[in-house]
């Protein structure tokens, strides 16, 4: 029996997949999605979300997902991988992934015709038919130049009063060394965000939530301030090292009899990481400070 049930949880509550209902919303995920979504409803084009490893990027675009499905004005994709090698192709998984048919071709369509079925598909979509048509991008800092060249031209098909195509990049922080050297595309971006780590009483929420969250009923603290603390100052408030540590402290909790995750328990697993040489080595030049 996992610790789920053995501690009276419905679900696992520090699951690393990106489930949107286990999502913490900070102030800054807050806003990036709020302003996200403005951007889409006015149709300015181009969004960067920028963000480190491991500061809840993913979950937010399946949270963004999640919202633009309870809305029935919107056509969207989603590209979780970005690397393709070359603009074939991205354009042709474009076309497919918008559905776009081009079986009936007599010959197999080039480039300029996979674009200018896509310029017809977004007038056909945006105009005719007066929908939001939006592809959202996780891990960006992995397109290439091609690709991004691609989406360059994509966000030229406009009316006169808004972009046709809604893009949302979102990717670690060497996506901003990539575009920023391409000044058609960046200075194209209606709205640009950093997500940073969380701050000591973000990670308590968050923590406390996704418990909640998860379906635990009983009064008492699963998690005592003290073990909180150290779980704050080893993984500097990154959201996937703090639930990974949770995750790992939860099943502790039943390995050595507890009833709570203390602030020694964290300890042990903290000097256990280290001491195999699993830890990251930015995680590990904050241990003189713990």
């Amino acid at each position: 029996m996992s610790y789920c049930k053995i501690l009276g949880f419905d679900k696992e509550p520090f699951s690393t997949s990106p489930d949107p209902e286990f999502f913490y919303l900070t102030k800054e995920h807050e806003a990036a999605l709020t302003n996200v979504l403005i951007e889409l409803r006015v149709k300015r084009g181009l969004s960067v979300i920028l963000g480190d490893v491991g500061t809840g990027k993913t979950t937010l675009s399946r949270k963004l997902i999640q919202e633009l499905r309870q809305r029935n004005d919107f056509t969207f994709h989603i590209i979780l991988d970005p690397s393709f090698d070359n603009e074939s192709l991205f354009v042709n998984s474009l076309v497919k992934n918008f559905d776009i048919n081009v079986s009936n071709w007599a010959t197999p369509p080039t480039i300029l015709d996979l674009r200018e079925t896509l310029e017809r598909f977004l007038f056909q979509k945006g105009v005719t038919e007066n929908r939001t048509v939006a592809l959202i991008i996780d891990e960006a800092q992995k397109l290439s130049e091609s690709s991004i060249e691609v989406l360059r031209v994509l966000l030229n098909y406009e009316t006169n009063e808004f972009k046709l195509l809604q893009l949302v990049l979102l990717g670690q922080l060497e996506l901003y060394a990539k575009i920023i050297n391409i000044p058609n595309f960046f200075d194209r971006i209606s709205f640009k965000y950093t997500l940073n780590p969380l701050d000591f009483e973000e990670t308590k929420e968050m923590i406390e939530f996704r418990v909640r969250q998860a379906g635990y009923k009983a009064h008492m603290h699963l998690f005592l301030d003290e073990a909180i603390k150290g779980i704050y100052e080893y993984s500097r408030g990154y959201p996937r090292q703090v639930i990974m540590l949770c995750h790992k402290a939860l099943r502790n909790v039943i390995l050595k009899n507890k009833f709570v995750v203390d602030a020694g328990l964290v300890r042990e697993l903290i000097d256990e990481e280290i001491r195999s040489g699993w830890q990251r080595k930015d995680l590990l030049l904050q241990r003189s400070s713990y």
